[in-house]
């Protein structure tokens, strides 16, 4: 089932959307034994349809080319910008950072944002606070991707775990070299994406409140 609609579901949901269908269908297979005597059991089988549907919904896989030109940083996730701060970032110092929400609504998939070579990658643990609750930044589990692109411009991507969110998939390793619009990770359910860069050469072209696409959106230029 799941290689011929691997290209619309991401792999990462089969650990979910099996047991599921496992359940429906065993739920259906009960209800036809018992020939509708149990009542609740009819209901269960229209929640489990319906949370099936948007396990479908949540793990879909777009595939979108990368735009922009070499220079240009693309999103590295779909979600709305909630943030636009200076941090003091002990490898890339005086830097912005670009904090992404990402709703239950949002594809959850994460994509390097440019041509790099990872430097290093870290799992951190920590709390399950609101996504959306700017504490997140440093207190939430998260996965930190320190990357510097062909020019040397040092960049990082925070994957950060939400309320919901438990499970964060990194697929980075160090020295690696990869490309802009390549998978990156993925975090199940809500959560928070941020990408830390230096504020002396690059130019920021979002802004707080824009909902951004992975891939499609630019969010700034290497100058």
């Amino acid at each position: 089932m799941f290689n011929n609609y691997k290209d619309i579901i991401a792999s990462e949901g089969k650990i979910v959307i099996i047991p599921i269908i496992l359940i429906f269908f065993i739920g259906i297979f009960i209800n036809h034994l018992m020939d509708d005597s149990l009542s609740w059991l009819k209901y269960f089988n229209y929640f489990s349809f319906s949370f099936l549907l948007f396990t479908l919904y949540f793990f879909r896989n777009p595939k979108r080319k990368p735009v922009g030109t070499s220079n240009q940083m693309v999103s590295p996730a779909d979600g709305k910008v909630i943030q636009i701060i200076n941090v003091d970032d002990p490898d890339i110092s005086n830097a912005k950072q670009i904090s992404i929400f990402l709703s239950i609504f949002n594809v959850h998939s994460q994509h390097v944002p440019i041509d790099s070579s990872v430097i290093s990658s870290n799992y951190f643990s920590g709390k399950y606070l609101l996504a959306f609750n700017h504490k997140t930044s440093s207190k939430n589990e998260q996965s930190i991707t320190l990357f510097k692109t062909k020019e040397n411009n040092k960049y990082k991507i925070k994957q950060i775990a939400g309320f919901i969110a438990r499970r964060i998939l990194n697929y980075m390793e160090s020295d690696q070299s990869v490309i802009k619009g390549q998978r990156l990770g993925f975090i199940r359910f809500g959560s928070r994406v941020e990408i830390i860069v230096s504020s002396n050469n690059f130019d920021i072209i979002v802004k707080k409140g824009d909902k951004i696409k992975a891939n499609i959106s630019t969010i700034g230029i290497f100058k």
